[in-house]
Protein backbone atom coordinates (compact mmCIF):
# COMPACT_ATOMS: atom_id res chain seq x y z
CA UNK A 1 0.00 0.00 0.00
CA UNK A 2 0.86 3.64 -0.09
CA UNK A 3 1.41 6.30 1.57
CA UNK A 4 -0.67 5.64 4.65
CA UNK A 5 -1.30 8.79 5.99
CA UNK A 6 -3.08 9.83 2.58
CA UNK A 7 -6.36 8.58 2.51
CA UNK A 8 -6.23 7.96 -0.95
CA UNK A 9 -3.83 5.01 -0.58
CA UNK A 10 -7.01 3.77 1.14
CA UNK A 11 -9.60 4.18 -1.76
CA UNK A 12 -7.29 4.25 -4.64
CA UNK A 13 -7.15 0.39 -4.60
CA UNK A 14 -10.49 -0.61 -4.96
CA UNK A 15 -11.30 1.66 -8.10
CA UNK A 16 -12.67 -1.07 -10.88
CA UNK A 17 -11.89 0.60 -14.41
CA UNK A 18 -14.53 -1.06 -16.33
CA UNK A 19 -17.37 -0.85 -13.47
CA UNK A 20 -19.99 2.08 -13.67
CA UNK A 21 -19.67 5.17 -12.38
CA UNK A 22 -22.26 4.70 -9.84
CA UNK A 23 -20.30 1.45 -8.36
CA UNK A 24 -17.14 3.61 -8.08
CA UNK A 25 -18.52 5.81 -6.58
CA UNK A 26 -20.28 3.80 -4.03
CA UNK A 27 -17.07 2.02 -3.53
CA UNK A 28 -15.04 5.14 -3.10
CA UNK A 29 -17.19 6.43 -0.17
CA UNK A 30 -17.50 3.55 1.55
CA UNK A 31 -13.34 2.92 1.47
CA UNK A 32 -13.15 6.44 2.72
CA UNK A 33 -15.66 5.30 5.97
CA UNK A 34 -12.90 2.30 5.89
CA UNK A 35 -10.12 3.63 6.00
CA UNK A 36 -8.04 4.04 9.04
CA UNK A 37 -4.83 6.48 8.35
CA UNK A 38 -1.62 6.64 10.50
CA UNK A 39 -2.94 9.88 11.77
CA UNK A 40 -6.04 8.05 12.74
CA UNK A 41 -4.24 5.45 14.41
CA UNK A 42 -2.00 8.16 16.67
CA UNK A 43 -5.24 9.38 17.53
CA UNK A 44 -6.31 5.60 18.77
CA UNK A 45 -3.03 5.34 20.52
CA UNK A 46 -3.74 8.14 22.54
CA UNK A 47 -7.31 7.30 23.56
CA UNK A 48 -5.53 4.25 24.65
CA UNK A 49 -2.73 5.29 26.52
CA UNK A 50 -5.79 7.72 28.36
CA UNK A 51 -8.35 4.78 29.25
CA UNK A 52 -5.40 2.49 30.26
CA UNK A 53 -4.27 4.78 32.71
CA UNK A 54 -7.55 5.97 33.72
CA UNK A 55 -8.68 1.77 33.90
CA UNK A 56 -5.65 1.37 36.35
CA UNK A 57 -6.60 4.03 38.49
CA UNK A 58 -9.46 2.85 39.11
CA UNK A 59 -12.70 1.61 37.97
CA UNK A 60 -14.79 3.63 35.73
CA UNK A 61 -17.45 1.48 33.19
CA UNK A 62 -16.53 4.02 30.70
CA UNK A 63 -12.66 2.80 30.38
CA UNK A 64 -10.69 0.33 30.11
CA UNK A 65 -11.34 -2.45 32.65
CA UNK A 66 -7.80 -2.73 33.74
CA UNK A 67 -8.38 -6.41 35.62
CA UNK A 68 -5.32 -7.15 37.97
CA UNK A 69 -5.14 -10.81 37.64
CA UNK A 70 -2.89 -11.76 40.68
CA UNK A 71 -0.50 -13.66 38.31
CA UNK A 72 2.92 -12.06 39.62
CA UNK A 73 5.42 -14.83 38.79
CA UNK A 74 7.05 -14.93 34.89
CA UNK A 75 7.93 -18.10 33.87
CA UNK A 76 11.50 -19.28 33.06
CA UNK A 77 10.90 -21.77 30.84
CA UNK A 78 13.51 -23.70 32.75
CA UNK A 79 10.62 -25.24 35.16
CA UNK A 80 10.00 -29.02 35.20
CA UNK A 81 7.00 -31.14 35.87
CA UNK A 82 3.09 -32.22 34.67
CA UNK A 83 0.21 -29.78 35.73
CA UNK A 84 -3.41 -30.54 34.96
CA UNK A 85 -5.37 -27.55 33.26
CA UNK A 86 -8.94 -27.39 32.33
CA UNK A 87 -10.26 -24.89 29.62
CA UNK A 88 -13.87 -24.39 30.21
CA UNK A 89 -15.34 -22.66 26.93
CA UNK A 90 -19.23 -22.54 25.58
CA UNK A 91 -19.17 -25.36 23.68
CA UNK A 92 -16.35 -27.68 25.13
CA UNK A 93 -14.24 -28.44 28.38
CA UNK A 94 -10.57 -29.37 27.51
CA UNK A 95 -8.79 -31.55 30.13
CA UNK A 96 -4.87 -31.14 29.67
CA UNK A 97 -1.79 -32.10 31.53
CA UNK A 98 0.70 -30.15 30.44
CA UNK A 99 4.36 -31.64 30.95
CA UNK A 100 6.90 -28.81 31.47
CA UNK A 101 10.22 -30.19 30.30
CA UNK A 102 12.53 -27.31 31.38
CA UNK A 103 14.16 -26.32 28.31
CA UNK A 104 11.36 -24.09 26.93
CA UNK A 105 9.46 -27.30 25.66
CA UNK A 106 6.70 -28.59 26.97
CA UNK A 107 4.25 -31.94 26.17
CA UNK A 108 0.56 -31.81 25.98
CA UNK A 109 -2.03 -34.38 26.36
CA UNK A 110 -5.20 -33.15 26.05
CA UNK A 111 -9.48 -34.31 26.19
CA UNK A 112 -11.89 -32.84 24.55
CA UNK A 113 -15.94 -33.67 26.30
CA UNK A 114 -18.61 -31.57 24.85
CA UNK A 115 -20.71 -29.66 27.35
CA UNK A 116 -24.23 -31.25 27.58
CA UNK A 117 -27.10 -29.30 27.50
CA UNK A 118 -27.80 -30.85 30.93
CA UNK A 119 -24.37 -29.33 32.22
CA UNK A 120 -25.36 -25.83 30.87
CA UNK A 121 -28.48 -25.73 32.57
CA UNK A 122 -27.90 -27.06 35.93
CA UNK A 123 -25.59 -29.71 36.99
CA UNK A 124 -22.17 -28.04 35.61
CA UNK A 125 -20.15 -28.23 38.44
CA UNK A 126 -20.31 -32.04 38.95
CA UNK A 127 -20.17 -32.97 34.78
CA UNK A 128 -16.83 -30.91 35.16
CA UNK A 129 -15.87 -32.62 37.91
CA UNK A 130 -16.94 -36.21 36.21
CA UNK A 131 -15.15 -35.67 33.42
CA UNK A 132 -11.69 -34.61 35.18
CA UNK A 133 -12.57 -38.28 37.32
CA UNK A 134 -12.89 -39.86 33.48
CA UNK A 135 -9.24 -38.11 32.72
CA UNK A 136 -7.37 -39.28 35.58
CA UNK A 137 -8.73 -42.59 35.09
CA UNK A 138 -7.96 -43.27 31.24
CA UNK A 139 -4.36 -41.73 31.87
CA UNK A 140 -3.70 -43.38 35.29
CA UNK A 141 -2.80 -39.83 37.10
CA UNK A 142 -2.24 -39.95 40.78
CA UNK A 143 -1.28 -37.35 43.08
CA UNK A 144 2.49 -37.23 43.87
CA UNK A 145 4.34 -39.27 46.25
CA UNK A 146 3.33 -37.38 49.42
CA UNK A 147 0.56 -35.46 48.23
CA UNK A 148 -2.71 -35.62 48.60
CA UNK A 149 -4.03 -33.42 45.44
CA UNK A 150 -2.80 -32.87 41.96
CA UNK A 151 -2.29 -29.14 41.18
CA UNK A 152 -4.60 -27.67 38.37
CA UNK A 153 -5.11 -24.53 36.49
CA UNK A 154 -8.37 -23.13 36.03
CA UNK A 155 -9.11 -21.13 32.18
CA UNK A 156 -13.06 -19.99 32.89
CA UNK A 157 -14.37 -18.29 29.85
CA UNK A 158 -17.27 -16.19 31.43
CA UNK A 159 -17.09 -13.08 33.22
CA UNK A 160 -16.10 -13.36 37.04
CA UNK A 161 -14.69 -10.51 39.57
CA UNK A 162 -11.16 -11.78 40.79
CA UNK A 163 -10.52 -11.94 44.39
CA UNK A 164 -7.58 -14.05 44.42
CA UNK A 165 -5.08 -15.91 42.21
CA UNK A 166 -7.56 -18.96 43.24
CA UNK A 167 -10.70 -17.13 44.04
CA UNK A 168 -13.33 -15.52 41.41
CA UNK A 169 -16.95 -14.61 41.77
CA UNK A 170 -19.25 -15.50 38.97
CA UNK A 171 -20.66 -11.75 37.41
CA UNK A 172 -23.19 -13.68 34.76
CA UNK A 173 -23.69 -16.64 32.67
CA UNK A 174 -23.61 -16.21 29.09
CA UNK A 175 -23.18 -18.90 26.20
CA UNK A 176 -26.78 -20.20 26.82
CA UNK A 177 -25.44 -21.26 30.70
CA UNK A 178 -27.85 -20.94 33.22
CA UNK A 179 -26.71 -23.09 36.34
CA UNK A 180 -28.83 -21.85 38.90
CA UNK A 181 -26.95 -21.00 42.47
CA UNK A 182 -23.91 -19.82 41.26
CA UNK A 183 -23.88 -16.54 39.89
CA UNK A 184 -21.90 -14.18 42.52
CA UNK A 185 -20.54 -17.21 44.10
CA UNK A 186 -17.01 -18.44 43.86
CA UNK A 187 -16.33 -20.48 40.93
CA UNK A 188 -13.15 -22.02 42.29
CA UNK A 189 -15.24 -23.36 45.80
CA UNK A 190 -18.17 -24.56 43.37
CA UNK A 191 -15.43 -26.48 41.68
CA UNK A 192 -13.81 -27.78 44.37
CA UNK A 193 -16.95 -29.24 46.11
CA UNK A 194 -17.56 -31.07 43.16
CA UNK A 195 -14.40 -32.68 42.95
CA UNK A 196 -15.03 -33.51 46.78
CA UNK A 197 -18.16 -34.93 46.01
CA UNK A 198 -16.86 -37.06 42.99
CA UNK A 199 -13.79 -37.85 44.85
CA UNK A 200 -11.49 -36.29 42.61
CA UNK A 201 -7.71 -35.63 43.94
CA UNK A 202 -7.34 -31.99 42.06
CA UNK A 203 -7.08 -28.64 43.64
CA UNK A 204 -7.54 -25.69 41.26
CA UNK A 205 -4.54 -23.41 42.75
CA UNK A 206 -5.48 -20.40 40.24
CA UNK A 207 -8.00 -19.15 37.73
CA UNK A 208 -6.85 -17.17 35.06
CA UNK A 209 -8.66 -16.22 31.45
CA UNK A 210 -7.36 -17.28 28.31
CA UNK A 211 -5.17 -13.88 27.21
CA UNK A 212 -3.65 -14.65 30.68
CA UNK A 213 -3.26 -18.11 29.54
CA UNK A 214 -1.19 -17.22 26.10
CA UNK A 215 0.65 -14.40 27.84
CA UNK A 216 2.31 -17.26 29.82
CA UNK A 217 2.31 -19.81 27.39
CA UNK A 218 4.50 -17.97 25.17
CA UNK A 219 6.42 -16.64 28.17
CA UNK A 220 7.46 -20.28 29.17
CA UNK A 221 8.73 -20.72 25.72
CA UNK A 222 10.04 -17.22 25.28
CA UNK A 223 10.44 -15.48 28.36
CA UNK A 224 11.40 -12.07 27.28
CA UNK A 225 7.24 -12.54 26.29
CA UNK A 226 5.51 -9.00 27.21
CA UNK A 227 1.62 -10.01 26.03
CA UNK A 228 -0.54 -12.27 25.34
CA UNK A 229 -2.89 -11.38 22.72
CA UNK A 230 -6.07 -13.58 21.12
CA UNK A 231 -7.44 -12.42 17.75
CA UNK A 232 -9.69 -14.70 17.07
CA UNK A 233 -13.64 -14.83 17.07
CA UNK A 234 -13.52 -12.68 20.10
CA UNK A 235 -10.32 -10.37 20.73
CA UNK A 236 -8.52 -9.36 24.06
CA UNK A 237 -5.06 -8.87 25.30
CA UNK A 238 -3.00 -9.12 28.70
CA UNK A 239 0.32 -7.93 29.54
CA UNK A 240 2.76 -7.13 32.77
CA UNK A 241 2.67 -4.22 34.72
CA UNK A 242 4.79 -2.27 36.94
CA UNK A 243 2.45 -2.18 39.84
CA UNK A 244 4.08 1.10 41.12
CA UNK A 245 1.27 1.95 37.65
CA UNK A 246 -1.72 0.63 39.11
CA UNK A 247 -3.31 2.82 41.58
CA UNK A 248 -6.30 0.59 42.03
CA UNK A 249 -4.19 -1.98 43.21
CA UNK A 250 -4.30 -2.12 47.00
CA UNK A 251 -1.61 -4.73 48.05
CA UNK A 252 2.10 -4.34 47.82
CA UNK A 253 3.01 -2.42 44.99
CA UNK A 254 6.40 -4.01 44.78
CA UNK A 255 7.68 -5.70 41.28
CA UNK A 256 5.06 -6.56 38.44
CA UNK A 257 1.55 -8.07 37.78
CA UNK A 258 -0.47 -9.35 34.82
CA UNK A 259 -3.49 -7.13 33.67
CA UNK A 260 -6.20 -8.34 31.83
CA UNK A 261 -7.11 -5.09 29.23
CA UNK A 262 -10.53 -6.11 28.44
CA UNK A 263 -9.41 -4.47 25.26
CA UNK A 264 -12.49 -5.08 23.42
CA UNK A 265 -14.59 -3.02 25.40
CA UNK A 266 -11.89 0.31 23.80
CA UNK A 267 -14.03 3.15 22.90
CA UNK A 268 -17.64 1.64 23.29
CA UNK A 269 -18.65 5.62 22.30
CA UNK A 270 -16.85 6.09 18.95
CA UNK A 271 -15.00 8.87 19.65
CA UNK A 272 -11.94 7.84 17.80
CA UNK A 273 -12.87 4.57 15.97
CA UNK A 274 -13.90 4.60 12.19
CA UNK A 275 -17.78 3.54 12.85
CA UNK A 276 -19.61 3.64 9.54
CA UNK A 277 -23.38 3.11 9.23
CA UNK A 278 -22.25 -0.76 8.10
CA UNK A 279 -21.24 -1.20 11.80
CA UNK A 280 -23.95 0.92 13.56
CA UNK A 281 -26.43 -1.82 11.75
CA UNK A 282 -24.64 -4.92 13.22
CA UNK A 283 -24.21 -2.97 16.45
CA UNK A 284 -27.95 -2.16 16.96
CA UNK A 285 -29.31 -5.46 16.13
CA UNK A 286 -26.83 -7.12 18.69
CA UNK A 287 -27.53 -8.57 22.12
CA UNK A 288 -24.64 -6.54 23.97
CA UNK A 289 -25.96 -3.20 21.99
CA UNK A 290 -23.05 -0.31 22.60
CA UNK A 291 -20.79 -2.39 23.72
CA UNK A 292 -17.81 -4.61 22.70
CA UNK A 293 -17.35 -2.30 19.58
CA UNK A 294 -13.71 -2.28 19.41
CA UNK A 295 -14.36 -6.51 19.30
CA UNK A 296 -16.85 -5.57 16.54
CA UNK A 297 -15.06 -3.93 13.93
CA UNK A 298 -11.82 -6.61 14.38
CA UNK A 299 -12.84 -9.95 15.48
CA UNK A 300 -13.38 -13.31 13.73
CA UNK A 301 -17.65 -13.45 14.89
CA UNK A 302 -18.18 -9.86 13.48
CA UNK A 303 -15.94 -9.27 10.77
CA UNK A 304 -18.09 -11.40 8.27
CA UNK A 305 -21.20 -9.60 9.18
CA UNK A 306 -20.40 -6.70 8.43
CA UNK A 307 -19.56 -7.53 4.67
CA UNK A 308 -22.52 -9.04 4.64
CA UNK A 309 -24.36 -5.48 5.54
CA UNK A 310 -21.88 -3.25 3.64
CA UNK A 311 -22.73 -5.81 0.23
CA UNK A 312 -26.18 -5.79 1.23
CA UNK A 313 -26.34 -2.03 0.69
CA UNK A 314 -24.31 -2.06 -2.67
CA UNK A 315 -27.60 -4.73 -3.57
CA UNK A 316 -30.27 -2.44 -2.50
CA UNK A 317 -28.67 0.29 -4.83
CA UNK A 318 -28.66 -2.44 -7.85
CA UNK A 319 -25.23 -2.00 -8.20
CA UNK A 320 -24.68 -5.24 -6.89
CA UNK A 321 -25.26 -8.76 -8.19
CA UNK A 322 -28.20 -6.78 -10.81
CA UNK A 323 -29.70 -5.96 -7.14
CA UNK A 324 -30.28 -9.42 -6.62
CA UNK A 325 -29.70 -11.17 -3.09
CA UNK A 326 -30.29 -14.63 -1.74
CA UNK A 327 -32.36 -16.41 1.09
CA UNK A 328 -28.94 -17.37 2.51
CA UNK A 329 -27.48 -13.57 2.23
CA UNK A 330 -30.30 -11.79 3.38
CA UNK A 331 -29.96 -13.76 7.15
CA UNK A 332 -27.96 -12.28 9.99
CA UNK A 333 -24.54 -14.22 10.73
CA UNK A 334 -24.58 -15.94 7.50
CA UNK A 335 -21.57 -14.49 5.90
CA UNK A 336 -18.44 -16.36 7.32
CA UNK A 337 -15.34 -14.65 8.58
CA UNK A 338 -13.72 -17.71 6.71
CA UNK A 339 -15.63 -16.65 3.36
CA UNK A 340 -13.64 -13.76 3.49
CA UNK A 341 -9.94 -15.56 3.68
CA UNK A 342 -11.00 -17.54 0.99
CA UNK A 343 -12.15 -14.35 -1.43
CA UNK A 344 -9.37 -11.93 -0.33
CA UNK A 345 -6.95 -14.91 -1.13
CA UNK A 346 -8.29 -15.52 -4.70
CA UNK A 347 -5.86 -14.35 -7.22
CA UNK A 348 -7.21 -16.18 -10.12
CA UNK A 349 -8.08 -13.83 -13.02
CA UNK A 350 -11.49 -14.42 -13.10
CA UNK A 351 -11.49 -15.30 -9.44
CA UNK A 352 -13.44 -18.54 -9.39
CA UNK A 353 -12.80 -18.69 -5.51
CA UNK A 354 -14.86 -15.71 -4.73
CA UNK A 355 -17.80 -16.76 -7.63
CA UNK A 356 -18.32 -20.45 -5.97
CA UNK A 357 -18.48 -19.18 -2.45
CA UNK A 358 -21.19 -16.47 -3.63
CA UNK A 359 -22.99 -18.77 -6.23
CA UNK A 360 -22.45 -22.33 -4.45
CA UNK A 361 -22.31 -21.21 -0.88
CA UNK A 362 -24.58 -18.04 -0.77
CA UNK A 363 -26.45 -19.00 -3.67
CA UNK A 364 -26.54 -16.03 -5.23
CA UNK A 365 -27.77 -16.16 -8.97
CA UNK A 366 -24.76 -16.00 -11.67
CA UNK A 367 -22.21 -13.18 -11.01
CA UNK A 368 -20.32 -10.65 -13.20
CA UNK A 369 -16.41 -10.61 -13.09
CA UNK A 370 -17.37 -7.09 -11.73
CA UNK A 371 -19.64 -8.63 -8.83
CA UNK A 372 -16.61 -10.55 -7.96
CA UNK A 373 -14.00 -7.31 -7.57
CA UNK A 374 -16.52 -5.58 -5.79
CA UNK A 375 -16.92 -8.17 -3.02
CA UNK A 376 -13.17 -8.84 -2.77
CA UNK A 377 -12.30 -4.74 -2.67
CA UNK A 378 -14.85 -5.00 -0.33
CA UNK A 379 -13.17 -7.81 2.11
CA UNK A 380 -10.36 -5.94 1.46
CA UNK A 381 -11.35 -2.85 3.02
CA UNK A 382 -12.64 -4.56 5.79
CA UNK A 383 -9.99 -7.06 6.37
CA UNK A 384 -7.64 -3.98 5.94
CA UNK A 385 -9.43 -2.06 8.58
CA UNK A 386 -9.29 -4.82 11.06
CA UNK A 387 -5.69 -5.90 10.69
CA UNK A 388 -4.67 -1.60 11.40
CA UNK A 389 -7.32 -1.45 14.68
CA UNK A 390 -5.76 -4.83 15.95
CA UNK A 391 -1.99 -3.58 15.00
CA UNK A 392 -2.78 -0.09 16.62
CA UNK A 393 -4.13 -1.77 19.98
CA UNK A 394 -0.89 -4.01 19.91
CA UNK A 395 1.13 -0.74 19.74
CA UNK A 396 -0.62 0.89 22.20
CA UNK A 397 0.18 -1.53 25.07
CA UNK A 398 3.59 -1.61 24.21
CA UNK A 399 3.99 1.86 23.88
CA UNK A 400 2.53 2.51 27.32
CA UNK A 401 6.26 0.30 28.95
CA UNK A 402 8.54 2.24 27.00
CA UNK A 403 11.53 1.39 28.92
CA UNK A 404 11.14 -2.56 27.77
CA UNK A 405 11.55 -1.49 24.21
CA UNK A 406 15.19 -1.11 24.32
CA UNK A 407 15.46 -4.65 24.73
CA UNK A 408 13.72 -7.83 22.74
CA UNK A 409 10.31 -8.63 23.19
CA UNK A 410 8.26 -11.73 22.52
CA UNK A 411 4.11 -10.99 21.99
CA UNK A 412 2.23 -14.46 22.28
CA UNK A 413 -0.79 -14.76 20.13
CA UNK A 414 -3.52 -17.21 19.40
CA UNK A 415 -6.77 -17.28 17.48
CA UNK A 416 -8.01 -18.01 14.19
CA UNK A 417 -7.49 -14.50 12.34
CA UNK A 418 -4.00 -14.28 13.57
CA UNK A 419 -3.63 -17.54 12.08
CA UNK A 420 -5.91 -18.10 8.85
CA UNK A 421 -6.41 -14.50 7.74
CA UNK A 422 -4.59 -13.64 4.73
CA UNK A 423 -0.96 -11.81 5.65
CA UNK A 424 -2.08 -11.09 9.48
CA UNK A 425 0.76 -11.20 10.75
CA UNK A 426 3.12 -9.48 8.07
CA UNK A 427 0.31 -6.71 8.23
CA UNK A 428 1.34 -6.33 12.48
CA UNK A 429 4.76 -6.31 11.28
CA UNK A 430 4.40 -3.39 9.02
CA UNK A 431 2.15 -1.34 10.87
CA UNK A 432 3.67 -1.52 13.80
CA UNK A 433 6.96 -0.51 11.95
CA UNK A 434 5.32 2.93 11.52
CA UNK A 435 4.55 3.89 15.27
CA UNK A 436 7.03 1.10 17.17
CA UNK A 437 9.90 2.10 14.98
CA UNK A 438 11.56 0.13 12.32
CA UNK A 439 15.00 -0.67 14.45
CA UNK A 440 12.64 -2.26 17.17
CA UNK A 441 10.37 -3.91 14.71
CA UNK A 442 13.04 -5.45 12.52
CA UNK A 443 15.16 -6.20 14.95
CA UNK A 444 13.79 -7.06 18.78
CA UNK A 445 10.23 -7.53 18.31
CA UNK A 446 8.97 -11.44 17.85
CA UNK A 447 5.30 -12.27 17.46
CA UNK A 448 4.77 -16.24 18.14
CA UNK A 449 1.73 -18.30 17.83
CA UNK A 450 0.76 -19.62 21.21
CA UNK A 451 -1.16 -22.61 20.26
CA UNK A 452 -3.73 -23.64 22.77
CA UNK A 453 -2.30 -21.22 25.10
CA UNK A 454 -5.55 -20.55 27.06
CA UNK A 455 -4.95 -24.83 28.37
CA UNK A 456 -1.08 -24.60 28.78
CA UNK A 457 -0.98 -21.31 30.01
CA UNK A 458 -3.42 -22.39 32.87
CA UNK A 459 -1.00 -24.81 33.91
CA UNK A 460 2.06 -22.76 33.70
CA UNK A 461 0.40 -19.96 36.40
CA UNK A 462 -0.41 -23.38 38.39
CA UNK A 463 3.17 -24.10 38.24
CA UNK A 464 4.14 -20.89 39.43
CA UNK A 465 1.59 -20.77 42.32
CA UNK A 466 2.99 -24.46 43.18
CA UNK A 467 6.09 -23.93 43.24
CA UNK A 468 5.39 -20.42 45.69
CA UNK A 469 3.60 -22.66 48.25
CA UNK A 470 6.35 -25.06 48.28
CA UNK A 471 8.97 -22.05 48.95
CA UNK A 472 7.06 -21.04 51.59
CA UNK A 473 6.44 -24.31 53.10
Amino acid sequence: MADTNDIQAFIQPYHIPEASDELNASLKTMAEGFAVTDGMIRKIITEFHRSMKQGLAGDDQNELPMIPTFVNRRPTGRETGSFLALDLGGTNLRVCQVTLNGDTTYELVQQKFTITLEAKASRLWDFVAECVGVFLEEHDLKPDPGRRTIPCGFTFSFPIFQTGIASGNLSMWNKGFTVPNSVGRDVVNLTQSAFQRHHVPVEVVAVVNDTVGTLMTSGYSYPDTQMGIIFGTGTNAAYWEDLKNVGKWEGDKGGEMVINLEWGAFDNATTVLPFTMHDNKLNRKSSNHGLQVYEKMISGLFLGEVVRNALLYLVDQRLLFGGRSSEILNKSYTFDTAYMSEIVADSSPDLKVVQTVLESTLDLPPTTLIDRKAVQNVCNMIGTRGVRLSAAAMAAVLLSRPELLTSSVSVGIDGSMYQFYPNFERDLYDVSRVFLGADFVDNRLKLRLAKDGSGVGAAIVAMTVDQERNAKA
